[in-house]
């Protein structure tokens, strides 16, 4: 039965109880600054002002919900109305729309990207204290960085890593020889069963596990034998994974998302699925094994792409979509019957029943007609 300690190796500090019981939970909040100028923001992100440039803000907001001393953003034009109107105190947007904007603005080629930017300064997280939490558990085989933050009640399995810098949230269970990057962040009740590698700055939400079984059967005349799942999960640098999304390892070789990969909640990425760097998909889309993803691809909710299959660079699959073939080309590809009317709807799958004998009846009227 392996030995388990609170810390292996040079013993980090451990989080002060105090931290959790009220008077120094405020100190853990995040220094940052708590105002900005419209010149400080142009300046530090290559905008354009326009208006007051001493004007400070405190926040971010909506068109038609932020207040004088918030910023907001207009990137897409069904929001157009909403500007003449708008209460904020600075607004992004584009060259075009700069006349209609009643207070002061800052120009962007793509506002929400300069949107997201600017947003980021006002995030406010808890910080995390360095050390490990009396309550969680680490095996004696297990490195763990003295500038990481263990949080309650997670366990660290032996021969795992957990690099400079990284945090783990409450009740994540890190398994034998998984490795967490620096700087990288599990949120809360993370598990990584074996064999998983994240890179740097990867955001793990709650909920998600890496490193389960694939689903990996062979059928025996009357039985099911499981397959022995003998790979890992590898996770490349800057990667995103969503709530209660699942990354399964894989049966020989890895299971592999390359860098910048963002997934959204609720994601199935079988055994062996290859996504290539940049990527994104959206909630409860799904792979199944051994298919290959290219990079810059869009995957919509609720898609599904069947296993096996390659997508190539630049690949934009529509929501609901299910991709039965690998695509070749870059593109934006769909399946399905768009949304209707329901009594439409039900006329046109009565007729779909005999789609191939009209098509047969077709043919044969063509062929008659080129027989006269």
């Amino acid at each position: 039965m392996p030995r388990f300690l609170l810390c292996a190796g040079p013993k980090p500090r451990r989080w002060a109880a105090c931290r959790y019981n009220g008077r120094r939970v405020t100190e853990s909040i995040l220094s940052a600054n708590s105002t900005y100028s419209l010149a400080e923001l142009a300046e530090r992100f290559g905008l354009t002002c326009h208006g007051n440039a001493e004007i400070r803000l405190d926040g971010v907001g909506t068109l038609a919900g932020a207040g004088p001393s918030q910023l907001s953003f207009l990137s897409n034009s069904k929001y157009t109305a909403q500007l003449t109107g708008t209460r904020a105190g600075v607004v992004v947007l584009r060259a075009e729309d700069l006349a209609d904007c009643p207070v002061a603005a800052l120009v962007a080629h793509d506002p929400y990207v300069a949107y997201a930017k600017i947003a980021a300064l006002f995030e406010r997280l808890p910080a995390a204290p360095p050390g490990i939490h009396p309550s969680a558990v680490v095996a004696a085989g297990a490195q763990v960085s003295a500038s990481a933050s263990i949080g309650p009640c997670c366990v660290i399995g032996d021969g795992a890593v957990i690099g400079d810098g990284a945090i783990l949230g409450p009740h994540c269970i890190i398994g034998e020889h998984c490795t967490v990057g620096a700087q990288s962040r599990l949120v809360a009740r993370v598990t990584l069963v074996t064999n998983v590698t994240l890179g740097k700055r990867v955001l793990v939400h709650p909920g998600a596990v890496i490193g389960s079984d694939g689903f990996g059967l062979a059928f025996d005349r009357d039985h099911w034998i499981k397959l022995p799942q003998l790979g890992g999960v590898r996770v490349g640098d800057d990667c995103e994974i969503g709530a209660n999304t699942t990354i399964d390892r894989g049966a020989l070789d890895d299971t592999v998302l390359e860098e910048d990969v963002r997934l959204d909640n609720q994601i199935q990425i079988a055994h062996n699925v290859h996504i290539g760097a940049h990527t994104a998909m959206a909630g409860c889309a799904a792979v199944a094994g051994s298919a290959k993803i290219g990079r810059y691809c869009m995957i919509g909710g609720n898609a599904g792409v069947l296993g096996h299959l390659e997508l190539a660079d630049r690949v934009t699959i529509t929501a609901k979509s299910l991709v039965t073939h690998s695509i070749r080309e870059p593109g934006e590809y769909s399946s399905g019957v768009p949304l209707q009317e329901n009594r439409q709807w039900r006329k046109n799958a009565a007729r779909f029943k005999h789609l191939d004998e009209y098509v047969r009846r077709l043919s044969a009227l063509e062929k008659d007609s080129n027989n006269e």
